[in-house]
């Protein structure tokens, strides 16, 4: 899957990130997505395309995202070109309904630009206890704590 991400479009509609000038709003957008992308969008390869000139039209990449400038076209029209070969196999982030029917009449998915805000997925919860492993704890680390508990506090009473 590739995912296509209306820079501008996405920015103007997070309250996080409407209110910042562009660049901020760029820089914002494309560090979100370079940390959080998949957990966001899902598995796939990311463009973020701004309408403009900043960068110029050739991409430049940011961890797994690759930034695009549409250079003297519209973002639209750039994301609809780069659409049109991938058909199925492409979904745009966008709520641009004009963009949305035009990439959706070439055969690709359109996901709300609410999906790249931060606040779209909640954090990743663990079941039960904090986990051994994220505390940098070796594989059996718990079975080890539990056997010193059974010494230490058996002595105790």
């Amino acid at each position: 899957m590739r995912f296509f991400v209306d820079g501008y479009n996405v920015t103007r509609r997070d309250p996080a990130t409407a209110r910042l000038e562009p660049a901020a709003q760029r820089e914002a957008l494309v560090s979100r997505l370079a940390a959080r992308g998949a957990d966001l969008l899902g598995r796939g390869a990311i463009e973020v395309v701004f309408d403009g000139v900043s960068g110029g039209g050739a991409g430049e990449r940011r961890g797994p995202v690759e930034v695009r400038f549409s250079r003297d076209e519209a973002a639209d029209d750039l994301i609809v070109r780069r659409v049109a070969g991938l058909g199925g196999g492409a979904t745009v982030v966008t709520s641009d309904a004009g963009l949305a029917g035009r990439v959706t009449a070439g055969g690709a998915r359109v996901a709300p630009a609410e999906t790249c805000f931060e606040a779209s997925r909640p954090a990743r919860k663990t079941r039960g206890r904090y986990p051994a492993a994220s505390a940098g704890l070796p594989p059996g680390a718990n079975r080890v704590t539990e056997e010193l508990k059974k010494i230490w506090l058996t002595d105790e009473e």
